[in-house]
């Protein structure tokens, strides 16, 4: 039986992968301000993105909002 990630507390690194379970708290917030910096800020379009790719990376989530604030 595989454990469910305690997205409040489990440690979140690159690897990490989203599941059916994922949730945005300060504990993933704090991941992205240390993977992309203070200037983080979750918006509803990139929460709803994070609902609806899982199985994808946290390192992918990183490169997606560095995608989406680079076309802004």
């Amino acid at each position: 039986m595989i454990e469910k990630r305690d997205w409040h507390s489990d440690p979140i690194t690159n690897e990490t992968m989203i599941d059916a379970d994922y949730r945005n708290t300060q504990n993933v917030r704090r991941f992205f301000k240390t993977a992309i910096g203070d200037h983080f800020k979750f918006d509803r379009p990139f929460m709803a993105w994070m609902k609806s790719h899982r199985g994808s990376t946290m390192q992918d989530a990183v490169a997606e909002w560095q995608r989406r604030e680079a076309a802004k």
